[in-house]
């Protein structure tokens, strides 16, 4: 059983707002997309690099 002004209740962290979350959210998937297209990138000339053509 939790008592009133516990612990866990002093140390509890509040809750962002909404938006802030929202920007990290944003942050966090431009990262991965970014991430992902220069592994693209670099796939596509190590390919170029041993002669093999996208066409």
């Amino acid at each position: 059983m939790i008592q009133e002004g516990s612990v866990t209740e002093a140390t509890a962290t509040p809750k962002a707002p909404l938006w802030q979350r929202m920007l990290w959210l944003v942050i966090i998937y431009g990262a991965s997309v970014l991430a992902l297209g220069v592994v693209a990138m670099l796939f596509r000339m190590m390919m170029t690099a041993a002669g093999m053509k996208s066409h």
